[in-house]
């Protein structure tokens, strides 16, 4: 319900369940697992013999930085979801997408790319991709990055954000960036950004979106006791004394 109607056309959604439902699968919608319904009433009240818990990672990563609640500013997926499923972009809509003109977008995945390309059709003159290593080490596909670039988005690279600055009204009015040099690999082999010192400027925007990863929505974990997750919060493991859950 996020992905954009360019890149993932509703039609081909449709169409896969259909497919679903012509081969017996049951689809129950505005059942929410963890608060209307629990794992374990859907094993021991329901009688289903596995669970697979695929919930997707929709809650948003923040930067924790001053002026995060300016304005203006938006998380990848609220801008995203109000977009493509609600259609926000319409101005007879109850809470409309506030028009922008310049808008600064912190990450580099391929949500990322979708929020950048969005804003772009919601009539942003300048759209600036942000993000704190150089173009080798963009975590997007690289098809992702051409079409952006084909569309006229900007790429911002090897800058960090420190603070988002607002106006007197509390809209967003810029965002201040440190330029990065890459240091040693990470652990993941990546060239570790580091900031340069004395290097501190302001990109003027009136818009900024964040898109910096997700995480699972943390319903499921806290009512199905036993069950084990990874550091992202992702199902690792089976609850204790009970065969294991697919």
């Amino acid at each position: 319900y996020g992905i954009p109607q360019f890149r993932l056309p509703k039609e081909i959604v449709a169409a896969e369940i259909d497919n679903l439902k012509a081969m017996g699968v049951k689809i129950v919608t505005d059942a929410v697992i963890g608060k209307a319904i629990t794992i374990d009433e859907l094993l021991d009240d329901e009688k289903f013999e596995a669970v697979f818990i695929g919930s997707g990672a929709g809650l948003p990563q923040f930067l924790h930085i001053p002026g995060e609640n300016l304005l203006g500013v938006y998380s990848a997926n609220e801008l995203l979801t109000r977009v493509n499923l609600m259609k926000a972009y319409r101005d007879d809509y109850d809470t409309p997408i506030k028009r922008f003109n310049r808008v600064a977008v912190v990450g580099a995945g391929n949500v990322a790319m979708d929020a950048s390309r969005v804003a772009k059709r919601l009539g942003a003159e300048h759209v600036y991709i942000t993000y704190r290593r150089g173009r080798d080490e963009l975590p997007a596909r690289k098809e992702e990055v051409e079409h952006a670039e084909a569309e006229g988005i900007e790429f911002n690279l090897l800058n960090n954000p420190v603070a988002i600055i607002g106006d007197e009204n509390g809209h967003v009015k810029g965002i201040e960036l440190v330029k990065q040099e890459l240091g040693e690999p990470d652990e993941k082999g990546r060239r570790r950004p580091v900031p340069v010192e004395g290097s501190n400027w302001v990109l003027d925007v009136d818009t900024v979106i964040i898109a910096i990863g997700t995480s699972p929505n943390p319903l499921i974990r806290p009512t199905t006791k036993g069950l084990t997750v990874t550091t992202q919060r992702r199902t690792a493991a089976a609850p204790r004394g009970r065969p294991p859950r697919a």
